[in-house]
């Protein structure tokens, strides 16, 4: 769920405007514009418009995505006031050409043929394939805007402008590892400008390394506190990592600089989605459409919020003509998880499935393959490590702390639910997915794979994390972790704090390998996107958990049954808030009315009453998941 990195509403309003000061049938008082007043002489008026172009356009100093936004969006308008074709193709070029500032090689037109060697030495060349990306880019021909950008880097390797537009156009054709590489390389050629640190910041973003992201647009900020494609590029980025309270400050403070920031809108809406005012998330995606009817996240978003209807195909078209205007793949794939979820709450299940079929393959290009034998072989470890044995040994350094609650389980199994009905218990609290226990395991690989923490590290653990959890509250006796990922650590949390209560949610693992399926991880977990793999992953999640079912001591972990919870919820509603040592409350039985951030997937599911069409879901399916039936033996 990250935002499109680049806001173009500045470069639409410019060519907007530029085609209604053109025309000579443009009304002030409908376009806002003076038109200019004509002469007997068309090449005069031609001339005119020329020169206002260069004076509005060159000083605003567009990437090469802004400017596609504003030719486009300068066609468009000609087209509506009924230009011909042919004239609006002309016009446009012609002032590609004026604010390009350099001549553009000679192409074909439709026909795909590679364009005519720009001739003379290698550095008067530079204008003309900067000219001719920009066009190619406008066409949608991103790959032959990227060749002429290598030709210029190749021929300036400190062209900054070169390696920061090549980035845009390498993201469009899915060479994300190649587009990092332009913009990092932008941005050591001038390391005091804040656009390729936004750029580089939004693409961190899109490929899942949030925080790395976070890292560097608070660079970005920092140089320009007043950048709001910054400030909301930085917001999205802590609200993956439960920064929620920080995220939300930028978004504002992007909306105080630039009210009609698409971006800012965006983040504002999916901030108010988390806190569960959904009306007033649909409002501000809607107020981002306006500005930008292309906005993959506002159309993306406005699918989550409720269940999709007949009377929605609004929407659908929506998506569809942002499809056909031409979006990176990680976008194409985002409108694709949406599209599935329309199609999905219809009961359309065979476009469902292929819009969830074309939204993985496009995912799975962008991130590394998953590894079987890896995965196998961090089961192999956890389990010849953490023995039931060396786990009841007492440890010096643990912590005897009982604040910590780990509701743990598959993604998509019921963690957001089960978080939420103990969150709404006056003393405990949600912290939502806490990435503190995976950071640990990777910053301590060879540590923890071959024995338990010794005294110092486990000393060092629990203090930090216990001070993570006091940052949510001071007073509240439980705060519950419910990361999904904590389920492969469950050995070393035990070792460093014994006295911490484990939930983990057992759902059919037919229906919740299906859900991941379905679902568009922000953080690109690379076994969702393929059935093949899905089943591989849980049956070796299913074998850890036998593990820690034997190895954890007595009366450590509680299985909670999905289908059970949804089927009889107060009797479990019980036993869990019994199991973590609090008192009965009535409350736990209203969660969907508790107020509070849920920065999940699940965050509109959560605030509804319990409900359990979502058991046995996959029949709707059943002909197209035959990797996935095979774990029917597993069923609890």
């Amino acid at each position: 769920m990250v935002l499109d990195w680049f806001n173009a509403r500045e470069a639409v309003e410019v060519g907007t405007s530029l085609a209604d000061y053109y025309l000579p049938q443009a009304k002030p008082e409908a376009s806002g514009q003076r038109t200019p007043p004509r002469s007997a002489d068309p090449g005069k008026d031609l001339q005119r418009f020329l020169q206002r172009a260069a004076r509005d356009v060159r000083p605003l100093k567009l990437n090469l995505f802004k400017r596609a936004k504003l030719l486009n969006s300068f066609k468009w308008r000609l087209l509506e006031r009924g230009c011909d074709q042919s004239t609006v193709d002309n016009l446009t070029e012609m002032l590609l050409l004026q604010i390009a500032g350099g001549p553009l090689t000679a192409r074909a037109r439709g026909g795909g043929t590679t364009a005519k060697p720009i001739e003379g030495n290698a550095s008067r060349r530079i204008p003309g394939l900067m000219a001719d990306a920009d066009a190619r880019f406008a066409q949608g021909d991103y790959e032959e805007a990227a060749a002429r950008l290598q030709d210029v880097v190749a021929i300036n390797p400190r062209h900054v402008l070169a390696y920061s537009n090549l980035g845009a156009a390498l993201v469009h054709v899915g060479r994300y590892a190649e587009a990092e590489q332009a913009f990092r390389r932008a941005l050591a050629l001038k390391p005091g400008s804040v656009d390729p640190y936004v750029n580089l910041g939004n693409l961190l973003q899109l490929r899942g390394q949030f925080a790395e992201s976070v890292a560097v647009l608070r660079r970005a900020v920092k140089k320009d506190p007043r950048s709001a494609d910054g400030l909301a590029g930085l917001g999205v980025s802590l609200g993956l990592v439960q920064q929620m309270s920080e995220a939300k400050e930028c978004f504002q403070k992007a909306l105080r600089v630039q009210p009609r920031n698409a971006a800012a809108l965006c983040g504002a809406g999916w901030v108010a989605g988390i806190e569960g005012r959904f009306e007033e998330a649909e409002t501000f995606y809607r107020s981002a459409l306006e500005i930008d009817p292309h906005r993959v996240a506002a159309w993306a978003w406005l699918a989550i919020l409720r269940r999709m209807t007949p009377a929605d195909k609004v929407w659908l078209e929506g998506v569809e003509r942002t499809l056909a205007s031409g979006v990176p793949p990680l976008d194409e794939s985002r409108l694709r998880f949406a599209m599935g979820k329309y199609f999905d709450d219809l009961g359309e299940f065979s476009r469902a499935f292929e819009q969830y079929k074309r939204a993985n393959e496009l995912y799975s290009k962008a991130v590394a393959p998953y590894d079987r034998a890896a995965r196998t072989k961090f089961v192999d470890d956890m389990a010849r490590v953490y023995s039931r044995q060396r786990l009841a040994q007492p440890r010096e350094g643990a912590s005897e702390s009982a604040l910590p609650v780990f509701v743990t389980g598959m993604p998509r199994s019921g963690t957001s639910l089960v978080e939420q009905i103990i969150a709404s218990h006056p003393d405990a609290v949600g912290a939502g997915e806490l990435d503190f226990w995976s950071e640990a395991a990777h910053r301590y690989r060879q540590t923890v794979r071959s024995d338990l923490p010794d005294a110092p590290t486990a000393r060092q653990l629990a203090d930090a994390y216990l001070r993570k959890l006091q940052g949510f509250s001071t007073e509240a006796k439980r705060v519950v972790d419910k990361s999904t990922l904590n389920s492969s650590h469950l050995g070393v949390i035990q070792a460093v704090l014994p006295k911490a209560r484990i939930v983990y949610l057992r759902r059919d693992p037919i229906d919740v390998c299906l859900s991941c399926y379905f679902q568009d991880f922000a953080s690109a977990i690379n076994w969702t996107m393929d059935l093949s793999d899905l089943a591989h992953y849980y049956r070796e999640h299913h074998r850890l958990m036998e593990h820690w079912r034997s190895a954890l001591p007595d009366g450590t972990l509680l299985d909670v049954p999905y289908a059970e919870l949804v089927a009889d919820p107060e009797t479990w509603s019980r036993k869990i808030i019994e199991f973590i040592g609090l008192p009965w409350d009535p409350q736990c039985l209203e969660f969907q009315q508790t107020k509070r951030a849920v920065a999940t997937a699940s965050h509109w599911q959560v605030r509804q009453k319990v409900y359990s069409s979502s058991v046995g879901r996959w029949r709707n399916y059943r002909k197209f998941i035959r990797p996935l039936l095979e774990l029917q033996d597993l069923a609890p």
